[in-house]
């Protein structure tokens, strides 16, 4: 197995951990509302908690990515946020620490998928990097379908403390795996030790086949298809008002608005509404989120196999994503508001998965105008836009159930406005979202046609 993808997976498994803790909150809601005797609101407020540093953690972690190796930054967010977990573990632990264990869990969160795809992109050529954003992704979804079951098996015979203790526990030997075999990527810019200073990256000495695969020699020939004629910056305001960044950015906070709505609200929706109990909802949100994986897996395997082609793509990336997440909200709408189970359970195993794609082409498009330096920091910038997309959609669903005059039609008046966003997001980004358009007009060479350079294997 080469090196790039045996990151790759390892990368797949710390997403899978990093869902997890945020379906955990979900799952034990109806149990966590009756023992603290809470609201609908207030529980979409301990949700929301969790998005209250996310995002601005997002934006400044990434902004170290030029400071500090990527490998080391997910070790330490990794064993933060799984300590942030075992604290519920304690009895007389209150809605007040659930409070700030999930503040610091997602300003612990927050920078964990930026920095986990710039580091994955330092293992890939441009030409090359659809299929393992993807896979990356795809643990958001397995994380979800995996937990589901899991921790619904947990909740129902330990208790819904030992929910949270279990993602904790996964996320420490999640650490333990990456410090043994973590390593930056041939294609990994170097860290700047100083303002304005690059400094050569040491080899790890502990690692011969790292330490070879960083010799200026083995790194040549993967630089020249990355950076050959490739500014070293170029001014970040120009990348960030672009029109694929706004609109790549607006998708993705629809997409994770709809998916966060899915976390936090699907388990409750279909206990209260639908009327199934706790396993019989727990596992159609494990369904759910393996119908998001095999879209997301669907679409990098196409895109994939698109880049090898010598034939231009009929569509433009963020066309063809934005029509995918139009086709979702209209999905959405039709969700929230039929009673026939044989609509409403296809429209979430099926088209409503389509809003995913938006995040795997996103985060794409968003590398496609950085150059490689910047990378890091427009892919935190880009997860502070979306991430706002988990803060608000709690708050805003939570106050519209509580205060409609049924909990059904709240929620009807919450999946309508869950799906129009998405419409209108789609729209904007089949329209806009022009990736490549905008790198030529940012001074940014095209990848390199028919040498794709391959990572090494390890031996």
């Amino acid at each position: 197995m080469s090196r790039a993808w045996r990151t790759t997976w390892l990368l797949l498994a710390f997403m899978l951990v990093n869902f997890a803790d945020k379906a955990v909150l979900g799952l034990a809601g109806p149990e966590i509302r009756a023992d603290f005797g809470i609201t609908r609101q207030e529980f979409g407020t301990a949700q929301s908690a969790f998005f209250a540093l996310f995002s601005l953690a997002a934006l400044g972690v990434s902004a170290l990515t030029r400071r500090v190796r990527t490998t080391t930054l997910l070790l330490v967010l990794a064993l933060l946020w799984s300590v942030a977990q075992l604290p519920m573990l304690w009895g007389a632990a209150g809605f007040g620490t659930l409070l700030a264990t999930r503040v610091l869990l997602g300003a612990a969160e927050g920078p964990a998928a930026p920095v986990a795809m710039h580091h994955v992109h330092g293992w890939f050529p441009q030409r090359e990097r659809s299929l393992p954003t993807a896979v990356l992704l795809v643990g958001a979804a397995a994380g979800v379908a995996v937990a589901a079951p899991v921790l619904t098996w947990v909740i129902t015979h330990w208790g819904w403390r030992w929910s949270f203790g279990a993602v904790g526990l996964a996320g420490l030997l999640w650490a333990v795996c990456w410090r043994l075999w973590g390593a930056d990527g041939p294609l990994a810019p170097a860290v700047t030790r100083k303002p304005h200073e690059a400094a050569e990256r040491a080899p790890d000495a502990r690692n011969p086949s790292e330490a070879a695969e960083q010799t200026p020699a083995a790194r040549k020939p993967y630089e020249a298809a990355e950076q050959t004629s490739m500014p070293g910056t170029v001014p970040l305001r120009a990348i960030l008002l672009s029109g694929t960044f706004l609109t790549a950015a607006f998708g993705s906070f629809a997409a994770y608005w709809s998916m966060s709505t899915m976390l936090t609200w699907a388990p409750d929706y279909l206990e209260s509404v639908v009327g199934w109990d706790l396993h019989q909802a727990g596992a159609m949100v494990g369904l759910g989120a393996l119908a998001n994986g095999a879209v997301l897996l669907g679409h990098g395997l196409i895109a994939q196999r698109s880049a090898h082609k010598d034939t231009p793509r009929r569509l433009p990336p963020g066309a063809g994503a934005g029509l995918l997440v139009t086709v979702a909200g209209c999905a959405t709408a039709l969700y929230g508001t039929t009673d026939t189970l044989a609509v409403k359970v296809p429209m979430m195993l099926g088209p409503m998965a389509l809003a995913m794609v938006m995040l795997t082409v996103a985060s794409t498009a968003c590398a496609r105008i950085a150059p490689p330096a910047q990378r890091g920091v427009v892919l935190g910038a880009l997860t502070f836009v979306y991430a706002l997309g988990g803060t608000l959609s709690p708050l805003v669903l939570g106050g519209m159930v509580d205060r409609a005059r049924t909990v059904s039609a709240g929620y009807e008046e919450g999946w309508l406005l869950t799906a129009g966003l998405l419409v209108t997001a789609g729209v904007l980004a089949a329209l806009f979202c022009r990736p490549e358009t905008t790198a030529r007009r940012l001074g940014l060479p095209e990848p390199a046609a028919g040498s794709t350079p391959q990572v090494p294997v390890a031996h």
